[in-house]
């Protein structure tokens, strides 16, 4: 049991009935708990010479559990390298004012609103540079509720392409971005968005921040990500992260953690009360289904199959990518053994039986199952 799991299992019931949060916190914590209790189900393998045993229990899947967050990470930034064109890209942060920021904590929908204001803004930007061309860039946004010190600070990271491609097959470079009408724009359109969700009572929290952000909210720009394996590293390591790594917990006892801060890169420690943890790491937890990473452009669904643009990795090698974010693999490579190597006579341990809610369920009715949603897809 990790430092996270035993923080919210001492203080679990505290948790319910002084925070009393959301159902889909709940389900979350009681996945990220019993992650990898043997009492949930697991997987039996055993070794054809010796008769050895081993079993390995089943993970929760939840991206609030930093084990399986580190999974659901590099399983989502594969996805997006995937469908990455083959040209130079530029990180931008959409930030919003701190006044904003408790409307999207009271009312988690209006979160899609800051993805509709990036949209507009990026396309408008690059549907002036030649209206007649109407060239359309690919962009992906990220939405991040959380900053280093964990407090909540929704803000949208957008990877785009530097150059937009035009309805008559013509690609063209674009290294000026203009990020006076970036900030502006995006401003007016995530504000109109909310005056329409909100209603008249806006209007005046609307016009205050006018005032108060006169040149825009913030928008700024990461350094170029120019090959295609910078920009892969760059989108494990920064758009796919987990809330907080266990790495960063220091010490449980008065929950200790530190953080780089943004703005100096000063290391900074923070020593607070465990329920004041918690509640820090569970508003980030999102609403079932909802889609943190979303498609635009030329990433969009619908333009996937477009054979003039250039994949940055070929589909030859999307196989052999995916086979390094296999368990086994995975395993391998962070820790430098084959967990299916039998510990007695070395030889490869092959898969027997799957244990689910203290149900044996052999591997001819696993294919049986298999087979038939197979059958029901394919009707």
């Amino acid at each position: 049991m990790n430092i996270l799991q035993t923080i919210f299992k001492d203080h679990y019931e505290e948790m319910l009935y002084t925070l009393h949060p959301r159902q889909a916190v709940i389900d979350n914590v009681d996945k990220m708990i019993n992650c990898g209790d043997p009492s949930f189900g697991g997987a039996m393998y055993a070794c054809s010479k010796c008769g050895n045993l081993k079993f390995v229990p089943f993970r929760c899947k939840s991206r609030f559990c930093p084990t399986c967050g580190v999974k659901y990470c590099q399983d989502r930034s594969n996805a997006m390298a995937f469908k990455l064109i083959q040209c130079t890209h530029r990180h931008c942060v959409f930030t919003i004012d701190e006044e904003l920021r408790l409307f999207f904590l009271e009312d988690r929908s209006l979160l899609d609103y800051l993805f509709y204001a990036v949209r507009s803004v990026i396309l408008r930007m690059f549907y002036q540079m030649n209206k007649s061309k109407n060239f359309v860039p690919g962009f992906i946004c990220v939405l991040h509720t959380f900053g280093r010190p964990l407090e909540w600070n929704p803000h949208i990271h957008c990877l785009i392409t530097e150059g937009g491609f035009s309805d008559d097959g013509f690609w063209r470079v674009v290294k000026h971005f203009n990020y006076t009408f970036l900030r502006k724009s995006f401003q007016t359109a995530l504000l109109d968005e909310m005056e329409k969700r909100i209603g008249p009572s806006f209007k005046k929290t609307k016009a205050l921040i006018y005032k108060k952000d006169s040149n825009g909210f913030y928008v700024y720009a990461k350094p170029n990500l120019c090959d295609t394996q910078t920009v892969v590293k760059y989108i494990s390591r920064y758009l796919g992260r987990p809330v907080i790594a266990l790495s960063c917990i220091d010490s449980y006892d008065g929950e200790t953690f530190h953080y780089n801060r943004h703005e100096d890169n000063v290391f900074v420690q923070k020593t607070i009360p465990a329920l004041d943890f918690i509640s820090l790491l569970i508003q980030h937890i999102p609403a079932p289904h909802y889609k943190m990473t979303r498609y635009y452009g030329l990433y969009a669904r619908h333009r996937n199959n477009d054979k003039q643009l250039k994949k940055a990795i070929h589909p030859s090698k999307h196989k052999f990518i995916l086979s390094y974010s296999k368990w086994r693999n995975n395993i391998a490579a962070s820790f430098g053994y084959d967990p299916l190597c039998c510990s007695k006579c070395k030889a490869t341990m092959t898969l027997t039986d799957l244990y689910f809610k203290h149900k044996r369920v052999s591997l001819e009715e696993m294919y049986e199952r298999s087979m038939a949603k197979i059958k029901c897809r394919s009707a």
